[in-house]
C-alpha cells in the first residue's frame, strides 16, 4: 500500500474512478469492505483510505493486502467524516467519485453497472443503488428503504432522500461543486448535501441490489433521536431560506411521525424497521458474493 503523495499508477494509467472510504475504528469488517472493491469486475479504479484518528488495530488487518491503487492516508487527527470526505474529492484523480463505507461490501459488478449509467446520460450526476442488509456475521437480514424510481428521490424533499449514500457515484465536479458542509450536521452529511443541491441536481438509482449494508442488531435510540432532530433543524433552515412554508410543515409532521414510531418501537423492544427479505435468490446471490469477496483470502 502506499501513501497519498503518490504519482500515477505503474501502467501510467489514470483511474476513471476515485473510491472514497473514510475510516474510524472500523475492527475486522474493514478488511472485507477493501476486498470488495479490490474483487470488482471493473478494475481501472484508486482506493482512498482514510483514517479519521482511529484508536484500534483495523489498519493492522489489512497490511498485507497489496495493491498499488490502493493509497492510506493517516495523520493520527479526528477531522470527522465531512471533512474526510471533502479531503478525498480534493485529492480525487477519478472522473468519477464513490462512496464506500468501512463496513459495508459492494457487489464485484458494482462499478460497471453505475458506469454506465453515468456513460449513458451524461446530465446524470449522481447514481445510488438498492442495497441488502447484513448483520455483523454476513447474513442477509432484509433490504434498505430505497426510491422506486429516479423520479421520486427528489419528489418530496421534506422526508428525506431515499438513496443510500454508501452506494453512491457521481461526477467528481459535481462533488466538487457541491462539498460537504463541514462540520457536517449530526450524521445527516449526505441528507444535507442531497437538500442542497437536488434543484439543480439529476439523481438515479439502480434497483438491482449490488451492495451489502451491514445493519447493526441494536439501536442507539438517543443517537437516533439526534439525528432526527438535527436533520429537522437542516430542513427548516433551507426551506425557510426559500420561503417554502409547507415544505417546513411536512417536515416537521414527518418528524413527529418518525419520532412516534422509534418510541413504540422502543418500548415494544422491536427492530428497527426496514424492509424484511427471505428471497432465495437474493440470499444465494449474496452467499455466491460473499464467496467471490472472501475467495482465496488467508
Amino acid at each position: 500500500m502506499h501513501d497519498l503523495s503518490r504519482g500515477p499508477s505503474e501502467n501510467g494509467s489514470i483511474p476513471l474512478i476515485t473510491v472514497a472510504m473514510p475510516v474510524y475504528n472500523a475492527g475486522g469488517d474493514l478488511r472485507g469492505a477493501v476486498l470488495s472493491i479490490i474483487k470488482q469486475t471493473y478494475q481501472n479504479w484508486e482506493l482512498l483510505i482514510i483514517d479519521d484518528g482511529s484508536t484500534d488495530n483495523a489498519f493492522d488487518l489489512i497490511q498485507d493486502i497489496k495493491d498499488s491503487r490502493v493509497h492510506i492516508l493517516r495523520d493520527g487527527v479526528n477531522k470527522g467524516l465531512a471533512a474526510r470526505l471533502n479531503e478525498a474529492i480534493n485529492l480525487a484523480k477519478g472522473q468519477y467519485f464513490a462512496r464506500m463505507d468501512q463496513d459495508d461490501m459492494s457487489y464485484p459488478k458494482r462499478f460497471d453497472v453505475q458506469i454506465e449509467a453515468l456513460e449513458s446520460d451524461k446530465q446524470l450526476d449522481l447514481v445510488g443503488l438498492k442495497a441488502i442488509t447484513i448483520s455483523g456475521d454476513n447474513e442477509l437480514t432484509g433490504l434498505l428503504p430505497t426510491a422506486s424510481t429516479r423520479d421520486t428521490i427528489s419528489s418530496m424533499p421534506w422526508r428525506g432522500f431515499y438513496l443510500p449514500h454508501p452506494t453512491w457515484m457521481g461526477r467528481i465536479d459535481w462533488f466538487r461543486k457541491h462539498q460537504y458542509a463541514n462540520p457536517g450536521p449530526y450524521f445527516c452529511e449526505d441528507q444535507e448535501l442531497l437538500l442542497r443541491s437536488y434543484e439543480v441536481s439529476k439523481f438515479s438509482i439502480i434497483l438491482e441490489p449490488l451492495f451489502a449494508y451491514r445493519l447493526r442488531s441494536s439501536i442507539n435510540f438517543h443517537k437516533l433521536a439526534k439525528t432526527r432532530q438535527t436533520l429537522l433543524k437542516v430542513q427548516i433552515k433551507h426551506f425557510l431560506k426559500k420561503r417554502l412554508y409547507f415544505f417546513i410543515l411536512m417536515s416537521v409532521l414527518m418528524f413527529l411521525g418518525r419520532t412516534s414510531i422509534d418510541l413504540l418501537k422502543r418500548i415494544s423492544n422491536l427492530s428497527y424497521p426496514l424492509v424484511k427479505s427471505n428471497d432465495k435468490k437474493l440470499v444465494t446471490r449474496w452467499r455466491e458474493v460473499l464467496s467471490e469477496i472472501q475467495k482465496d483470502d488467508s
